[in-house]
């Protein structure tokens, strides 16, 4: 995740019934990806995950 280091990403959470909906968001180029996990899991693996959806899709639209 290297790649995002110098980017600003706004990441939220987003609780419905026993899922978390992970929304996170790239500032510069306005590109937003959703994931969604169980309640049970922790906050830093969901933003973990969020975040490496968020660099393999700016990767392949090639803003990265």
């Amino acid at each position: 995740m290297d790649n995002l280091k110098n980017r600003e990403i706004i990441i939220e959470f987003h609780p419905i019934g026993n899922v978390v909906k992970v929304s996170a968001m790239d500032t510069q180029s306005l590109t937003e990806i959703c994931i969604q996990g169980p309640t049970s899991t922790s906050k830093e693996i969901l933003k973990r995950n969020a975040l490496k959806r968020l660099e393999y899709v700016l990767k392949k639209k090639g803003l990265i």
